[in-house]
């Protein structure tokens, strides 16, 4: 059931009372046009926002949005911070409390998928404590701006960046591409680790890129797990040594943050919606006419010009090329 049959049911639900004249049907239709009513956009501006924000088989780099619950910890705040930090450029932060948001919890899920409508991020993180989930984090996607999948974690052991020591040119250079190590045969073999893995994939991932210099590979996001239910979440920065090869060695530095994730609850994604959002485009480019590629010329391309029937055009003897000028001798 979509949005519009949801709230055409809920309506449909509620007792009505007469109008005057008892019009009672005509007062439900334009509470109904009213509540149900779609905006579309008048200017060639809007209407290009509008498909900017549209799920595409391509797509952009994801934003992650950053909310906090009603109770948060000094802990739970650096971490936060932190994630910010990691995703700088492609993150909105929101510092306000939201006591509405429960994201497993049915109809708790409406305010934090306005924010993500209103921010148009497909990510988000939600930070929460209590007695029962002290230090909880709660990592989601969105597809359409509704949630598609969620896990919950607890956080451990926290070590913020500050707290290791390093050179500073050693530092992962902002907006870089990071490697991914998953170690541990609980990422192939755990249905919790598995989706955890695809979770934290999407969310640091940043852009999709065909090619990479690996000059420009500084940093690592390495994933251990411990046990069926924990997994040890560092960052390291990538230092390239000469080997005596083509291929340089590569050694491994600490820099922060680092963590512990225990695995608490999670969602998996509806089929419906898993084949819609998994969509992908045609594997072949579309062919164009009269165009080839070759090998060793690369782009080729058949003109047809038309027939110029140059024996029917009129020529005349009044052309100035042909003309000689008289060269005066002095």
């Amino acid at each position: 059931m979509d949005f519009r049959e949801k709230k055409i049911s809920e309506i449909e639900g509620q007792s009505w009372h007469r109008g005057n004249g008892g019009n009672d049907g005509l007062v439900k239709f334009e509470v109904l046009n009213t509540m149900l009513k779609i905006k579309t956009p008048k200017t060639q501006k809007a209407k290009r926002a509008i498909e900017k924000r549209a799920p595409k088989l391509e797509e952009n780099a994801k934003k992650t949005l950053i909310l906090h619950g009603t109770k948060t910890t000094n802990v739970l705040n650096a971490v936060l911070a932190q994630f910010c930090l990691l995703k700088m450029g492609l993150v909105v932060k929101y510092s306000k409390k939201n006591g509405n948001i429960r994201p497993f919890e049915s109809g708790g899920e409406t305010s934090l998928e306005f924010f993500s409508l209103k921010t148009d991020c497909s990510l988000f993180v939600f930070g929460s404590h209590s007695k029962k989930r002290p230090n909880n984090l709660i990592l989601g996607r969105m597809y359409n701006h509704h949630i598609y999948d969620l896990v919950e974690v607890g956080v451990e052991n926290f070590k913020p960046i500050e707290s290791f020591k390093y050179e500073k040119k050693l530092a992962p250079r902002l907006g870089s591409k990071p490697f991914f190590a998953f170690i541990g045969e609980g990422f192939e073999r755990v249905e919790e680790l598995k989706h955890l893995k695809e979770v934290l994939l999407d969310h640091f991932r940043g852009e999709v890129v065909d090619n990479l210099n690996l000059t420009g590979i500084d940093r690592v996001y390495v994933c251990s797990a411990v046990s069926s239910t924990k997994v040890f979440f560092t960052h390291c920065s990538i230092r390239l040594r000469k080997s005596g090869s083509s291929i340089p060695r590569i050694e491994l530095m600490e820099v922060g943050p680092s963590m512990d994730l225990l695995l608490r609850r999670h969602r998996l994604p509806n089929d419906a919606v898993k084949k819609e959002a998994m969509k992908t485009g045609p594997t072949q480019p579309k062919k164009i006419k009269n165009v080839n590629r070759d090998v060793v010329h690369g782009k080729l391309g058949k003109i047809y010009i038309p027939d110029q029937q140059v024996g029917g055009l009129v020529q005349s003897n009044n052309i100035k090329g042909l003309k000689r000028n008289a060269v005066r001798l002095r």
